[in-house]
């Protein structure tokens, strides 16, 4: 995870697909699942998944109401 300053607001950046499952509370290999199926907001960027915090929660709060 790493912070980086983009127009003077941080973004908090959520690297790896292990470091995405820690998060939503998922197996790695289900999270690669659902990354490399579309049904995560996540790039991937030279080969490694990457997704802004902040969406994350967003998608799955905007899941469950």
């Amino acid at each position: 995870m790493t912070k980086n300053d983009v127009d003077g607001r941080g973004i908090d950046l959520v690297w790896g697909g292990a470091g995405i499952a820690k998060i939503i509370g998922r197996s790695p290999r289900a999270t690669f699942h659902m990354l490399e199926n579309g049904e995560l907001p996540a790039k991937k960027v030279s080969g490694r998944w990457v997704i802004e915090r902040s969406k994350l929660v967003a998608f799955f709060m905007e899941d469950a109401a």
